[in-house]
């Protein structure tokens, strides 16, 4: 056998051992396939997703515990604004005014 037909029986074997390999991966995925339908994977790979961000967030919350403070004591400020501004105005008689100007207009209503 020379050179030539060595190498071609060389590759021959490479190309039936790639095949097995192939075959073998085709069967293993249409199992896996015919046990799980593809919903069940986005579902479960999503849900993993989810855990994965959850547990990232506590590790940034638990090594940025005075960032993570503030953001939330903005957000409540924000929240709660308006409360909070029309408390600041009562508290230094600034709604007084409001008032007096709410009660002129009712009183222009009525005649």
């Amino acid at each position: 056998m020379n050179s030539a037909e060595q190498k071609l029986a060389e590759d021959k074997a490479l190309r039936d051992t790639a095949l097995s390999v192939f075959q073998a991966d085709l069967r293993f995925i249409r199992e896996d396939l015919s046990a799980r339908s593809v919903a069940g994977r986005i579902t479960d790979r999503l849900g993993d997703s989810a855990l994965d961000m959850v547990d990232e967030a506590v590790d940034y919350a638990e090594h940025n515990k005075g960032r993570v403070a503030a953001a939330v004591a903005a957000a409540i400020v924000w929240i709660a604004r308006t409360p909070i501004l029309h408390g600041i105005s009562h508290l230094f008689g600034l709604d007084d005014d409001t008032s007096e100007l709410e009660d002129d207009s009712e009183r222009s209503d009525d005649d």
